[in-house]
């Protein structure tokens, strides 16, 4: 599909989506469980599919490490923002989450392949797995218990979430022992899972968007998503210039630094009753507002070659 046909499919599955919860035809828990199928099946079906055709070079070790540069930069930046404004300290916790954390392996993996091109998966998935994933279990979880004033993680309980994470097994499975030419048959299989990503996101999304937020809100609301879906990517450009990483690593790391706010952050920072209207906000304008964020940043890219 093209980018114009894949953006409309998502627009028109979010719209389904909050339709069915709307007229309250699926129960609370529908996005949750879709989400689950994600998780369980598509990503990891997807990752055993594109990381093992990977090949190591300097531009893997760029990848990994651009996302955790962003988190350190934008820690600095908002944390100078909180003091400018000022921003309430609940406010602050939730831009040091969703900021530099985005949707980079739900909305990622699907939209990547339509976006660059399925070459540039691969790169992604570390992109997400090496850097979100373990930014969450570890920078994420550190600021929710700071600004919540929770118990701090211990490693030990980091690493076990880290194991436990359906998508890092496969990482892992697919890092040593899965051949990169699979089976026909199993190729095949692999990828029928991997294609229903997309429809089972767009809905989960549709049924999980909020657009609501308090008027004394809005402004944090207009930091966070142009921090997240102008600021991020462009400081994600720079440095992979910088670090001279080719085309479809490039285009992977500035398209996951520029997805929008990470649903799993938003969540953790609701339960710690962290600003929960300011991180429904966030993902529900982010989502829709990333539909014409992502298509300029593809654009951008492709003047950058």
């Amino acid at each position: 599909m093209s980018v114009v046909v894949t953006f409309s499919f998502v627009l028109l599955l979010m719209a389904l989506g909050r339709a069915l919860a709307w007229r309250r035809l699926v129960p609370d828990s529908a996005p949750d469980a879709l989400n689950g199928v994600v998780l369980y099946v598509c990503m990891p079906a997807s990752i055993l599919l594109q990381v093992p055709r990977l090949e190591f070079s300097a531009a893997t070790l760029g990848v990994v490490l651009v996302p955790w540069i962003l988190v350190a930069l934008c820690t600095l930046l908002v944390l100078t923002a909180a003091r400018l404004f000022p921003l309430q300290r609940s406010d602050t916790a939730v831009l040091l989450l969703e900021v530099p954390l985005g949707n980079t392996s739900f909305l990622g993996y699907a939209l990547i392949p339509v976006l660059a091109s399925p070459a540039a998966l691969p790169f992604a998935v570390l992109y997400d797995q090496l850097g979100s994933f373990l930014l969450l279990s570890t920078f994420g979880l550190g600021v929710i218990a700071i600004y919540s004033g929770g118990p701090r993680p211990t490693p030990a309980a980091v690493l076990l979430r880290v194991l436990r994470f359906p998508p890092f097994v496969a990482l892992v499975l697919a890092l040593s022992v899965v051949p990169a030419e699979l089976p026909s048959a199993i190729a095949a299989l692999l990828q029928q899972l991997a294609n229903a990503m997309l429809p089972l996101v767009g809905l989960a999304l549709g049924m999980q968007l909020r657009l609501r937020l308090p008027p004394a809100q809005r402004l944090v609301l207009t930091l966070g998503l142009a921090g997240k879906l102008l600021l991020m990517p462009a400081l994600a450009l720079l440095l992979c210039l910088a670090m001279g990483l080719k085309a479809e690593a490039r285009a992977a790391v500035v398209l996951e630094s520029a997805m929008p706010p990470m649903i799993t952050a938003a969540a953790l920072a609701c339960l710690a009753r962290l600003s929960p209207e300011l991180s429904s906000a966030l993902v529900g304008y982010g989502v829709v507002l990333s539909m014409l964020s992502l298509p300029f940043w593809q654009w951008l890219l492709s003047h950058c070659a």
